[in-house]
């Protein structure tokens, strides 16, 4: 009698991490809120440090208002409330004070004033005036509106409706506190004859710009790290280790790209639209990569080790970027949609591995990403961002392009489209330019201690060997059988 081995089951299938994706999403998304809110903090304190004059107020440069008729008035300034309505009037002083400087251009006294817009709009029913319908303030510029009409019936001083005035010759100041209603400002002269000229301009003081800048940046910081925390539980528990080929040449990056065949002639066309849905993850991505780089790079400084949860996700966001940029504007080298997935994929042609670190220098942490990585960013600047200087104007100026892997690309996509053959030269110098690429992104996001080369690997495949330069021709070994003055045979 023969036992009979029970059959093994299959393991059950694992089910993706949703708490662990939930987190990781939640954290890109609190990262990139403390962006925003970082970028508006820093924003505000800057300018309350370096915009403001000696009495606190945000001013606008000086310009010229002007006109012939009787008197220039701005548009409504609708503050939110029924004009008339005393007891629905709000206080808007905390919020902001405006100040209103004029200084006339002729000899007659100026008169400058605000009021409701209802009361301005009574008095100079019959009063020939121009309304401000546009105002730039830097540089300072007036687009007018004008109605016909006569002189006023009484002098401007002398109405009663006025919330704020000043009246005089010379330069005249008029600061009024925000309050809630709908106002009109009136500029005239005093006497209320025709033709208007004065300079002017317009100042804020808001108390409220420096707190509410400091308190963007606290809340910034509290986002950055429960973002990062969040970041940090979630993508531990969503990368798998998954053991791709081992990373052969001479350097520890390995990226390939296997050249498809045919491909279409005009796919490419619409590439960038089929790409969206990878687009909006990458952004959220990369977010997530570069907080990740900055935890890991602390843990390096202490500890001389890359976490390796993080280092598999930062590899994984690495992949799949080149599996993306392969598919599209990167080379245009393949029509197979790229996965959605972190993992390394071996069966798509575009390949990417990066070997883990045991062991990473500490002391390079500091350092490597900006100031070892300079050389490399301005090749960089040429192959992946077209950075180039500008004249515009006689003015010197840095300008951004596609830069050299793009117009390659957009060179074999034009052949392709036309001929239906991509030049392989182009594919293999397109895939070393980017190769070059990766192997800067990784150094600079500490995943090597090892510096990039100064070398373009063309092809589609890694070499399997460093480049190196051929041996210096030697002279040929002496003949021992000859010497100077001995003949042959003696």
């Amino acid at each position: 009698m023969t036992d009979t081995a029970a059959p093994v089951s299959p393991p059950p299938p694992t089910r993706p991490p949703v708490g662990r994706i939930v987190l990781a999403v939640v954290g890109a998304l609190l990262v990139l809120a403390a962006m925003v809110l970082g970028t508006a903090g820093t924003f505000l304190v800057w300018a309350h440090s370096t915009q403001r004059d000696a009495d606190g107020f945000f001013t606008s440069d000086t310009g010229r208002l002007e006109t012939l008729t009787y008197a220039i008035t701005s548009e409504e300034i609708d503050l939110g409330a029924r004009p008339g309505a005393e007891n629905r009037r709000v206080d808007l002083g905390d919020l902001a004070t405006v100040r209103l400087t004029v200084d006339p251009q002729t000899e007659t006294p100026v008169f400058v004033g605000i009021a409701e817009e209802s009361d301005v709009g009574r008095y100079l029913d019959d009063t020939g005036h121009a309304e401000v319908t546009d105002l730039d303030v830097d540089p300072f510029g007036a687009t007018y509106r004008f109605s016909e009409g006569g002189a006023p019936d009484d002098p401007p001083g002398d109405q009663g409706f006025w919330v704020a005035e000043a009246e005089g010759s010379g330069v005249q100041t008029l600061e009024w506190e925000l309050e809630s209603g709908e106002w009109a400002l009136v500029v005239m002269n005093a006497d209320g004859s025709a033709g208007v000229g004065v300079e002017a301009s317009v100042g804020v003081k808001a108390d409220w710009v420096l707190p509410v800048g400091i308190g963007l940046l606290v809340g910034a910081g509290v986002l950055a790290l429960v973002g990062a925390v969040l970041l940090v539980v979630g993508v531990s528990g969503l990368t798998h280790r998954v053991e791709a080929a081992p990373v052969a040449g001479p350097y520890p990056v390995r990226l390939e790209g296997g050249l498809d065949a045919p491909l279409s002639r005009w796919l490419w066309l619409v590439k960038w639209l089929l790409l969206i849905p990878h687009f909006v993850v990458l952004a959220v991505l990369w977010i997530a990569f570069a907080v990740l780089t900055v935890v890991a790079g602390f843990a390096v400084l202490f500890t001389g080790r890359y976490p390796r949860s993080l280092f598999d996700f930062n590899l994984g966001v690495l992949r799949w970027s080149w599996r993306v940029a392969f598919y599209s504007f990167g080379a245009f080298g393949t029509d197979r949609y790229p996965p959605f997935t972190l993992g390394p994929a071996p069966d798509y042609p575009a390949v990417l591995d990066v070997a883990y670190p045991e062991q990473l220098f500490r002391g390079l942490v500091l350092v490597k990403w900006w100031l070892l990585a300079i050389p490399h960013y301005v090749v960089l600047g040429i192959l992946g961002g077209g950075l180039f200087v500008g004249w515009t104007a006689g003015d010197r100026a840095w300008t951004a392009g596609p830069g050299l892997i793009g117009w390659l690309v957009l060179v074999a996509a034009v052949v392709l489209l036309f001929v239906g053959r991509y030049p392989r030269g182009i594919f293999d110098l397109v895939v070393g330019l980017n190769r070059w690429v990766y192997r800067v992104i990784a150094y600079a996001a500490l995943m090597t201690d090892e510096y990039p080369p100064f070398r373009l690997d063309q092809g589609g495949t890694e070499p399997t060997e460093p480049s190196v330069e051929p041996p210096e021709p030697t002279e040929p070994p002496a003949d021992p059988s000859v010497d100077e003055g001995v003949a042959p045979g003696s």
